[in-house]
């Protein structure tokens, strides 16, 4: 069945659950957050979705899923370093929009890689590279942008108010 090696499907798992908790975390408080139990499994099962692509090779060796991951575990770093204030006055933007980007990161290898096997006898995109994939892309990262700029203008607004 769509041909998923056990750690596929494994890694197809975590990513499930990952992108669960993130947008349960976004529904709750507005961003993802390590404060929050729903943050912290995004937080954590992001992780290891990212380590267990490393030694998934549909396409052959080390390819552009496997420098996705490189960059969400980076994104996610400075993310993590923004909550704990670690990067200055900006340290609450890098992270909420870092954990917002790391969301939307989830949706490129799995766009591509799920339509590359779905419809399954017949899938949506004929490989990787398929041009079809870009406009799909494109419209996650508009609802990331759109997100991710709510978020901005409601951290701003907080961060404005005066201390009670």
């Amino acid at each position: 069945m769509l041909n998923l090696t056990p750690l596929g499907m494994l890694h197809t798992a975590i990513g499930l659950v990952a992108v669960v908790a993130g947008f349960i975390a976004l529904a709750d408080g507005g961003k993802i957050s390590n404060g929050t139990s729903a943050g912290r499994v995004f937080f954590w099962g992001t992780v290891l979705t990212c380590l267990t692509s490393f030694g998934i090779f549909r396409h052959g060796g080390f390819g552009v899923p496997h420098a996705f991951a490189i960059l969400t575990l980076v994104v996610r770093a400075a993310a993590w370093a923004g909550e704990r204030g670690s990067l200055g006055r900006g340290s609450p933007y890098v992270a909420t929009v870092g954990y917002s980007f790391a969301l939307f990161l989830h949706f490129i290898p799995a766009t591509v890689e799920t339509l590359t096997r779905l419809p399954e006898g017949a899938p949506y995109l004929a490989n990787p590279e398929d041009p079809k994939a870009g406009p799909i892309i494109g419209a996650f990262f508009l609802a990331f942008l759109a997100g991710a700029t709510l978020q901005v203008l409601r951290l701003r607004a907080r961060l404005r108010q005066p201390a009670a």
